[in-house]
């Protein structure tokens, strides 16, 4: 249970210490002096988002703490929140706000006021049935969520493709046939220089076989060759009587013998380049091939072997996305099979449960006052997704001479109340230790105030039970009682107990706490609870 809880600069609550003890503990007080607040508190402790506005006039951070009674060991929980930041404790170890909720998780259950809104969608009264599933059930919901995820994971993958299947086969044969034509035309990097080069020599053959026999004709005996040779001997003369000529005369010899060198060369240069008519054809189809690739594909041959790499890469690609596109379209499909599977599964399961919380709730209501109550929960079939393949709408009647309707239609403030109560309880809320309840008696009175405050009495026997409250019938029925006054800009809570309660009983009952009649009626009241 909840031993003790303290506040500081929470709301216009300074600062509240109260010892909690068993049973039903209520908390009265006029509208708007902070009572929702202590709830406020237990909300953080179970991991709420910590919002700045929370924080009070009367310092720079708020702080929860409680003391939980827990198999008979204290545990103590704590949050502080302050400008910008929350810090969350756990027997004085710092902790993650989730990994306190965690731990609070099965411990604390708050009941809004304002619950009975999630009756009036689907997804809210799906969450009450899915809470209420047994064994079976959830591990029939596991599976469909499973089974979704995959089919999700599926359709991610099968979209990353990057198009449709016909699409991404047009692309395939377009790349192809781009690096076919390239790789076929096979060309090799420099290639363009060197076809250049080649063709341009053969273009001006003539030209080039008449210069080499020029040449050799001016370099051979008939040419320079002859004078040189007659230079030669006459040094050969003259450095038999001048040995210092000897280095000219054999220079000039290797003169005579390198112009015979150079036209003998040019002569077989001449007679080499006899030309190929078919070579210069073969090179211009060559080069106007190349000039059609450089058209297509890039302003140089380098660019156009780098265009039909890139071309190779994608087809390879497309061709792994299409055999992958293949697999994923017959793995989409046995996974849609599977979740539908699974979706009727969770259906029954669902169903069963609607059932037995319905006729579980019907009982808690006819407790509460009602004579003859209608709670029933529809399953339509619906398209599949992240929570199931149906919708559940929840009607209900007052009475069973009534048609039933959805709630939102049908239920008055005060049959809500009742009915949020009633759904919970049949949902399980008693498997808690702690249960708290934030002002849910709306549009409740007389009677039925007294059925409300005889439930939850009930309901407190073996557990802990917080109850935010404006009616004295269900303040009577507590084992503690809180009372929350505000003077200005703050609040102090303080436990109320014989005279001082029978004077808040009073203030509830007929805004008049000095009231002895008022008192008188208070002390009936007491009565008539401790009598139940």
């Amino acid at each position: 249970m909840l031993d003790e809880l303290h506040v500081q600069n929470l709301g216009i609550i300074a600062t509240a210490r109260v010892d909690l003890g068993p049973g039903l503990v209520v908390v009265t007080g006029e509208t708007g002096t902070g009572k929702t607040l202590l709830l406020g508190a237990l909300r953080l402790l179970m991991g709420e988002t910590a919002r700045r506005e929370r924080i009070g006039p009367h310092g720079d951070e708020l702080l929860v703490e409680a003391r939980f009674l827990i198999d008979g060991a204290e545990h103590v929980a704590a949050r502080r929140v302050g400008a910008g930041r929350s810090r969350a404790y756990l027997d004085g170890e710092m902790v993650t706000a989730a990994d306190l909720g965690a731990r609070t998780a099965g411990l604390v259950e708050v009941v809004g006021q304002h619950d009975h809104l999630a009756l009036a969608t689907a997804g809210g009264v799906r969450r009450i049935v899915d809470g209420a599933l047994d064994a079976d059930g959830k591990a029939a919901h596991a599976a469909y969520a499973e089974a979704w995820e995959h089919v999700s994971a599926l359709h991610q993958e099968a979209s990353l493709l990057g198009g449709d299947r016909r699409a991404l086969e047009r692309e395939l044969d377009t790349v192809r046939f781009q690096a076919d034509e390239i790789a076929q035309a096979g060309f090799a990097r420099s290639d363009d220089e060197a076809l250049l080069a080649e063709a341009e020599r053969l273009r001006h053959h003539e030209s080039i076989v008449r210069s080499l026999a020029l040449a050799a004709a001016a370099l051979g005996d008939e040419g320079a060759a002859g004078p040189l040779a007659g230079a030669a001997d006459e040094l050969r003369r003259a450095a038999r009587v001048d040995a210092g000529l000897e280095s000219l005369a054999a220079q000039v010899a290797a003169l005579v013998e390198l112009a015979g060198a150079l036209a003998t060369a040019a002569e077989e240069a001449a007679d080499d380049d006899a030309g190929d008519p078919g070579r210069l054809d073969e090179l211009e189809h060559r080069l106007e091939l190349l000039g059609d690739l450089r058209r297509k594909y890039g302003p140089a041959l380098a660019d156009v072997l780098a265009f039909g790499e890139q071309a190779a890469a994608r087809a390879a690609e497309l061709t792994r996305l299409l055999d992958k596109a293949g697999r994923i379209d017959a793995e989409a499909a046995a996974a849609a099979d599977v979740l539908a599977t699974c979706g009727a599964a969770l259906s029954v399961a669902r169903g069963a449960a609607a059932d037995r919380l319905a006729e579980s709730a019907r009982a808690h209501l006819t407790e509460l006052g009602f004579r003859q109550p209608v709670v029933a929960f529809r399953l339509e079939p619906a398209t599949p997704g992240p929570t199931g393949s149906d919708r559940v709408t929840l009607v209900f009647a007052s009475d069973a001479t009534l048609d039933p309707a959805p709630v939102s239609r049908v239920a008055s403030g005060g049959e809500l109340s009742r009915l949020v109560l009633a759904l919970r309880l049949a949902a399980g809320i008693a498997d808690v230790p702690i249960v708290a309840f934030d002002e849910i008696d709306a549009g409740v009175g007389g009677v039925t105030a007294l059925a409300l405050g005889r439930k939850l009495a009930e309901l407190a026997r073996g557990r802990q039970v917080l109850c935010v409250t404006h009616l004295p019938q269900v303040a009577a029925f507590a084992d503690a009682h809180l009372v929350v006054e505000r003077t200005e800009s703050t609040a102090v809570v303080t436990e109320v107990d014989g005279e001082a309660r029978l004077e808040e009983l009073s203030r509830m009952l007929a805004g008049l706490p000095d009231s002895e009649k008022g008192k008188t009626h208070a002390a009936e009241l007491l009565t008539e609870a401790r009598s139940q």
